[in-house]
């Protein structure tokens, strides 16, 4: 019994995760290999090692052959090949192992970088986290945690190229799994998910049990919970908004902290006419169009804001044009409306077809309908033109500096030295999510939502 060779076998198999009948077949075909270099490439070569005692016994053109007889530079032969083997066999096992966990949470270290790409020691095998991959601002030392998920996973020559992700916004909803028991165990749901990294998220559930809140249960006990996941994310932004069957009322909820005066939907077109007081309309837009832009991503919908009177001023014209159309009266005006068109641009996107359908129109009626919307809509648009040209010819020129203005500078300095302007910052806070509001736990320039 050959106790040696079965020790290495099992300390192969349990090292590189691979099956203990694969490492067997691995070596009787690396001996093969070695056979057959030995005596100028016999095919009639058979070896079978016993899987029990571990003895070895070939037979060559039907006469059994020792191991002994094979010299120095078969058994380097027989090394070689079974090294390869025993690689090619662990690289398919990592790659059935980290192909089954595509879409999960991993935990790594980082090792070193790679121009702008990390890379990230797994255990059994290397990952890479791109820099596109990253969170905006975000750095790894040498050692540092790395908490990913695996975005891909693919043979790429003869390695396997493990892909993470922090910005995909899949990780923040695995981060939601792991931090939330209710969210892990499907008692509330995350419907929806729109992200900007390193910026701010907004997550919209739903709570399949009456007795759970899911706003409530997201945020945790004095915001426990959603404090793990924004320090996992580095101070990331995260509005938790209540889903609803109702887009009326979703939309109101993803534009928070702003409070919405009134919603018109148009279904042909995907679009949510929102209207906001002039209080609110920085709140609804947000910094750079962000919460408006992240609540059209959750909600599936196409949001403008408008004031009231740049609502109301919308609704003249288009009053005022349609009814400059032979054979229609305020009760088709009324109507039109109601179908979510609020402007004449709506009416020459939609075409004939809804109001053919819809409204029962004549086919004539609504041509000429859409064609006088059509020549509204350019001369609004020729309007716009001439008074940003205007605009532009009125900002006046800078004045040249007085002839005298050098001899108050000095050398290598500016005559007046600007000012450096920077936005202040703010403390991040725990907010406390009321019914329709969404749970942050950083704060921008917006200030927080109230009831």
């Amino acid at each position: 019994m050959n106790q040696e060779l079965l020790r290495i076998v099992d300390g192969i198999a349990r090292d590189k995760n691979i099956g203990r009948e694969v490492v067997f077949k691995d070596l009787e075909s690396a001996i093969i290999s070695a056979i057959r270099k030995a005596y100028d490439r016999v095919e009639d070569v058979t070896v079978q090692i016993g899987r029990d005692t571990g003895d070895i016994s070939a037979i060559v053109a039907g006469k059994p052959m020792a191991m002994r007889e094979l010299g120095r530079i078969a058994a380097q032969t027989a090394k070689q090949v079974m090294i390869q083997k025993i690689r090619e066999a662990e690289r398919g096992s990592i790659f059935d192992d980290y192909a089954d966990k595509k879409g999960e949470i991993v935990l790594g270290r980082a090792i070193r970088r790679e121009g702008g790409t990390l890379i990230v020691d797994l255990g059994r095998a290397e990952a890479i986290l791109p820099k596109s991959e990253q969170i905006p601002g975000e750095t790894h030392m040498p050692e540092d945690r790395v908490r990913a998920m695996i975005l891909d996973v693919r043979e790429q020559g003869n390695q396997v190229r493990i892909v993470l992700t922090r910005t995909h916004p899949d990780f923040v909803r695995r981060l939601f799994e792991a931090e939330v028991p209710e969210v892990g165990e499907k008692v509330i749901e995350i419907v929806a998910l729109a992200r900007e990294a390193g910026y701010r998220t907004k997550v919209a559930v739903n709570s399949l049990d009456t007795k759970v809140d899911a706003v409530g249960a997201c945020v945790g006990v004095r915001g426990s919970r959603i404090k793990s996941i924004v320090d996992e994310l580095g101070g990331e932004k995260i509005d938790i908004v209540r889903w609803n069957d109702s887009s009326k009322v979703l939309i109101a909820n993803a534009l928070k902290p702003a409070e919405v005066y009134d919603i018109s939907l148009c279904f042909e077109l995907g679009r949510a006419i929102v209207v906001v007081t002039d209080d609110q309309l920085s709140l609804a837009i947000g910094k750079r169009g962000q919460n408006v832009r992240l609540a059209a991503r959750l909600t599936q919908w196409d949001v403008d804001i408008l004031t009231p009177n740049e609502f109301n001023a919308n609704l003249d014209l288009l009053e005022k044009t349609l009814l400059d159309v032979p054979g229609m009266d305020r009760q088709l005006v009324s109507q039109i409306v109601a179908l979510g068109m609020v402007n004449v641009l709506d009416i020459e996107e939609v075409g004939i077809e809804p109001m053919m359908k819809e409204l029962k129109m004549e086919q004539a009626l609504a041509e000429a309908v859409v064609v006088r919307c059509r020549q509204e809509a350019k001369n609004v648009a020729e309007q716009q033109q001439i008074l940003r040209e205007r605009s532009a010819q009125a900002k006046p020129e800078p004045e040249a500096p007085a002839v005298g203005a050098a001899e108050h500078a000095v050398e290598g300095e500016a005559e007046h030295p600007a000012e450096s302007k920077s936005e202040p910052e703010t403390p991040s806070a725990e907010e406390h999510a009321v019914e329709g509001e969404p749970a942050s736990m950083a704060q921008d320039d917006d200030p927080p939502a109230g009831e």
